[in-house]
Order: structure tokens, then sequence, then C-alpha cells
């Protein structure tokens, strides 16, 4: 995986030391995308930006966003990064292995959730994969720095290690986040419109649908093929309602 395509993404981060940290980390296995999902407000503190010895050119040049979605838009490969031992995960090893294959020439965007909470359940659904980090099981939890450390040491290692495949150019390429969402969103007023999911909670089926689409890898072709059989789908609804009317 190219460590250029790769994002790293903190979502609300509490203390702006953890994120000062995370620079410092990034920096040293050769990342220095980092984006910012309303971060704390005091990223000019002098003390903590002293944990970013070096890296500072990451910390200024991270980029602020208003929500998970929008940082995320670019991305044609969103993985989350969860603590929760029930959720079916890769490691940080097999995250490095198989994103290149995943991604292609797009963007992979690794994402942080609150150090507190973790992500909210919206924001998981924008995942397409969960990578945990395996530890003792009696004391699991991790700084946000050292988890950050930990899955860039292993992207670099593998990107240091591999050299690009040959022919990779001539696969089409994958579809960004902010593609898929826009077809998803076309695939999901169509259902409603036939009926096919409940209006009082369209989450219950759809999830898995979205689920169904982020394993699938679509390209652009493709989503553009799913939009118009979302927007065929709610047109045929729309006739079907007015001759029952």
């Amino acid at each position: 995986m190219r460590l250029d395509l790769v994002d790293f993404v903190m979502v609300r981060p509490a203390r702006v030391a953890n994120v000062a940290a995370a620079c410092r980390a990034l920096k040293n296995m050769g990342l220095g995308s980092l984006r910012l999902v309303e971060p704390p407000p005091d990223l000019a503190d002098r003390d903590a930006r002293a944990l970013a010895y070096g890296a500072w050119d990451v910390l200024d040049g991270a980029r602020r966003f208003a929500c998970l979605s929008e940082a995320v838009a670019d991305a044609v490969l969103v993985v989350a990064t969860s603590g929760r031992a029930t959720d079916p995960a890769w490691t940080p090893r097999e995250l490095a292995a198989r994103a290149a294959q995943r991604c292609g020439d797009g963007r992979l965007a690794i994402v942080f959730g609150p150090e507190a909470s973790g992500l909210a359940q919206a924001e998981l659904r924008l995942c397409h994969e969960v990578v945990r980090i395996p530890t003792h099981a009696a004391h699991s939890s991790l700084n946000l720095a050292q988890a950050v450390l930990l899955i860039a040491y292993e992207l670099f290692l593998a990107q240091a290690g591999t050299t690009a495949p040959t022919g990779q150019g001539e696969a089409a390429a994958p579809a960004s986040v902010g593609e898929l969402e826009a077809g998803l969103t076309e695939l999901r007023q169509g259902l409603l419109a036939i009926g096919y999911l409940n209006p009082e909670n369209p989450d219950a089926v759809f999830s898995e649908i979205r689920r169904l689409m982020a394993r699938a890898v679509p390209t652009t072709r493709e989503v553009a093929l799913l939009r118009g059989l979302g927007r065929q789908v709610a047109w045929a609804g729309k006739r079907i309602g007015g001759q029952d009317g």
C-alpha cells in the first residue's frame, strides 16, 4: 500500500496531547496525512505540541472536517479501529497485507473514534472493515497514539518490503466512498418506494445491503449502474402507488 494514499482519521479526539503524539508516530513511519473530525480546540497548546516534536508539519497540515462522511468521501476503503472483542476484525498485519489489493490506486482511510466511547453506530456503518490490535486480556486498552503507531508500523513494513504489482493499472479503479454513498442513497430511496424496506426502520435490512456492497468493492461504473437501478425502482414505485390510488 502506497503510504501517500493512506489517511489517518481521528473522530472527536478528546486530548490534544494524543493528537500531537500520534503525529510524531505517523512521521516515524513515513505517513503524513491526518484528518480530524471535530478536533479539540487547543491544538496550538505549547506543551501538547511538544509531543509532536519533529512532526509539526503533520499536526499543522491536518485537515479538519465537520463529520466522518466528509472526511472519508474520497477513500475507496474505510477501516474502523475497535477494541471490542465481539467484532470480527483484521489484525494490523492483515490490514497491511490486504489494503493494496482492496484499494488499487485509491485511498485508504483508517478511522479512530473518541478515546472513551469509540465510534458511533452511524459512523461504523460508513466503514467497510474493522481492525483490532491484539493485546493481553489483563490490560487490553491502548492509548490513541500507541494504536496509531502500531498500525502505521505494519503499513510501513508492508510498503518497504513489497513492490507494486505489474499490470495493476489495467483494473478498473474502485469507487470512492462518496460515490458509493450516493449510489446507496438512490437505492435506499427506490427500495423504500416499492415497500421493500420498512419506513419505520429501514436500516434493519439496508445495513446488510450496505455491507454487501462494501465487500463487493464496486467500480465507479458499477456504482453508476447502481444509481440508475435505484432511480428506476423509485420511478416504478411511484407508478405502482399512483395506480393503487
